[in-house]
């Protein structure tokens, strides 16, 4: 015993040598920190402030894989340096990518322009088509001014069709920039997209004479465009109700014409991901086609015993899978998902394992090459976070759990549905802290309603839909669509009871961006090592989530046009000034408070009822923390409420000498855009505004 104290005495911690061991165990997980760091990088670049310079682009990936190089004989600088010229890639990849895209973009609203363009996209929104156009000419605009993409809503009596070159009046101005600050960017988007000006059309559009010299991509472009649209008149014709239009958002991506009241009901029971085609809807219909098809070249025996029939059906798989992303109209959630797709077929022809950890990687860093901005994406986040969680769990239940051999048909059907709930389960908390960051909800009966829904999509649905393709050349569509109604009509039931059901849906602060990164970090060491060192990924989901107990919502929100005003009213609640004005940016501002309503706002004359706003026909008075703000309508109410009041927020220019310790006048709405105020004990204030958090980049249009 004396000998076991001293030699414990002795013991000393070796930081190198636990280090040199853990090297040792985990080399060959670390490829599969490639995608990780190289979108570091690109992260990096989206966050920055201010566009970097394109030489230093050029210079830090060299740099960087030089100093790989030459310390390539020492494991743990070389994996340093490695790391560090895989974000230096990245980010140069995020920069080419944006010099590649630029185009130009409308600065100031046009109230009436005339412009001709041809139409590359049609779409239903709500009741109204939305179209894409390109090739402009618009009036008032030279040629290098002049957007090389814009999207309008045309005018109800509109007859319009995809390729066609036509006359329009319309209103066009500058894409939208973010209600909120640190909220969804669709000018972003939009430039990424090409898309340089926005509006809607004042009268039906006139064709006119298109343009000679078409080349092949634009011809194939608008002949499987044409293909889009005679699948959904096709479908429209066999399901004319609410499952048509699931119907068609499942075989064309068409999800426009979907009511409202679906999506809400969808979003609520957790089952809104089946309405996008992505990884589930590709994989299902690749599983389908291979199976299929293997099944049937191993009834005839001389093929089966011959001939390599497995990669033959990987091959048809492949084939089928990407004439579903040309039907579904090539968004980027279905290039993605037909990637990873893609990946996992190619493996299976080149008899590699099909579902492994460096499928999803050599995914990943694809999709990121190819489309960069991505990264910053719901969709991308939640699918990848979703497909890596699945295949590390599985890999760890596969290593303790072999297979054993034949069961009985109960056995083998209650294996199934635990299947399901496990993967649900799995999924849904892999991806429910991206959901609460971009969406601010959660679904509280989530698995319960995929255990039912999945089995009835992968079963019903996609199989029907599957014939229903194959069998509209020859007109032949109307009975497998009517079986696929069936079954679409089945889920959205299902949707609407469990909707129905007190917190089926619940409303939380959305989480930051900073507790979105610590998640994901997290969430990544966790299901990329395979040591027991990998337990420590579960301190950033539970930083992320106790993030939410300290969040602190605005208390002041104002539109960039200063007609939209909100007010906390110090238990959560948000008063909105207009119900009708501003939709898009109440829904934000919503989510963002964690909110699914607004609370109400007076009349003027009137008591708030106990809230804390008071108006009169010039101004509203706001009390929070011993402050008093004045949200001012008219001029009049001007000279009073900068003598009284602590903080002016006015539709109206402020001119100089207003004694207020804050003013906000339109002048600094219109230039800085939405703002967002907390105020503090000791009459301390912060504002955040939309311009302050997006900086100076290419996409940022004022």
């Amino acid at each position: 015993m004396i000998a076991a104290v001293a030699h414990a005495a002795e013991w000393r911690f070796d930081p190198t040598g636990a280090l040199e061991a853990f090297v040792e165990a985990e080399r060959e997980r670390f490829i599969l920190w490639a995608p990780v760091f190289y979108g570091i990088g690109i992260g990096v670049y989206f966050a920055l402030p201010l566009e970097p310079s394109g030489w230093f682009c050029v210079a830090a990936a060299p740099a960087a894989i030089g100093m790989a190089w030459l310390s390539r004989r020492t494991t743990v600088p070389l994996l340093l340096c490695a790391a560090l010229a895989l974000s230096a890639a990245g980010f140069a990849v995020a920069k080419g990518r944006t010099m590649l895209r630029e185009a130009p973009v409308l600065t100031r609203e046009m109230g009436f322009a005339a412009l001709t363009g041809r139409v590359i996209a049609l779409e239903t929104h709500g009741k109204s088509r939305r179209a894409v156009l390109d090739r402009l000419e618009v009036s008032g605009l030279a040629p290098g001014e002049t957007p090389r993409r814009v999207r309008l809503r045309l005018h109800p009596r509109d007859q319009t069709r995809l390729g066609q070159r036509v006359e329009l009046l319309a209103n066009l101005r500058p894409p939208p920039e973010p209600v909120i600050p640190d909220g969804y960017d669709f000018q972003r988007r939009a430039y990424f997209q090409q898309l340089g000006g926005v509006g809607f059309t004042f009268r039906p559009g006139r064709p006119v004479a298109a343009i000679a010299g078409t080349g092949w991509w634009d011809r194939a472009g608008l002949w499987i465009g044409g293909l889009r649209g005679a699948g959904n008149a096709r479908i429209e014709a066999a399901l004319p109700a609410e499952a048509g239009a699931v119907a068609r958002a499942l075989v064309t991506g068409a999800r426009g014409a979907i009511p409202k009241a679906i999506l809400q009901d969808m979003r609520a029971a957790g089952l809104a991901h089946l309405l996008a085609i992505s990884g589930l809807h590709l994989g299902l219909v690749s599983a389908l086609i291979f199976g299929g098809l293997r099944f049937g070249l191993a009834c005839i025996g001389p093929l089966a015993l011959r001939f390599p029939i497995k990669k033959w059906a990987a091959l048809a798989a492949l084939v089928g899978s990407f004439g579903y992303l040309l039907l579904a109209g090539g968004t980027v959630p279905t290039q993605r998902a037909f990637i990873m797709t893609g990946v996992v077929l190619v493996a299976v022809i080149a008899d590699r394992r099909a579902l492994s950890m460096r499928m999803v990687a050599c995914a990943a860093m694809i999709v990121l090459t190819l489309r960069p901005e991505s990264l910053t994406g719901a969709s991308f986040q939640m699918s990848f976070a979703a497909v890596t969680a699945l295949i590390a769990a599985y890999e760890v239940i596969t290593r303790r759990s072999p297979r054993s051999g034949n069961r009985p048909l109960a056995y083998r059907l209650a294996a199934y549905l635990a299947g399901i709930a496990l993967t649900t389960l799995i999924a849904g908390s892999a991806t429910s802290l991206f959901a609460l960051h971009h969406f601010g909800r959660v679904s509280s009966y989530g698995m319960l309603a995929n255990m039912v829904a999945i089995p009835v999509t992968a079963l019903w649905i996609m199989p029907s839909a599957i014939v229903s393709v194959l069998a509209m050349p020859v007109g032949l569509e109307t009975v497998p669509l009517a079986v696929m109604g069936a079954g679409i009509d089945f889920v959205l039931r299902l949707a609407a009871t469990i909707a129905a059901w007190p917190g089926a849906e619940r409303a939380l602060p959305t989480l930051s961006a900073a507790s979105m990164a610590a998640a994901a970090a997290g969430g990544l060491w966790l299901c990329l090592w395979r040591s027991r060192i990998r337990l420590l990924g579960l301190i950033g989901p539970v930083v992320a989530v106790s993030t939410l107990l300290w969040v602190s919502p605005p208390d002041l929100l104002v539109s960039g046009d200063g007609r939209l005003m909100g007010v906390s009213d110090g238990s959560g609640g948000l008063h909105l000034s207009s119900s009708r004005i501003g939709t898009w940016s109440a829904r934000s501002w919503l989510e963002r408070m964690g909110e699914r309503a607004a609370a109400p706002w007076p009349r003027p004359g009137e008591g708030a009822a106990g809230g804390p706003v008071r108006c009169d026909r010039s101004a509203c008075l706001y009390r929070r923390a011993g402050a008093l703000v004045a949200l001012v309508h008219r001029p009049e109410a001007l000279e009073e409420d900068c003598r009284n009041a602590d903080i002016v927020i006015a539709q109206v220019p402020v001119r100089r000498g207003c004694d207020a310790r804050l003013v906000i006048d339109r002048f600094d709405l219109s230039d800085e855009g939405a703002h967002a105020v907390w105020i503090g004990e000791a009459g301390r204030f912060r504002v955040e505004t939309v311009a302050g958090t997006r900086g100076r980049r290419p996409w940022v249009v004022r």
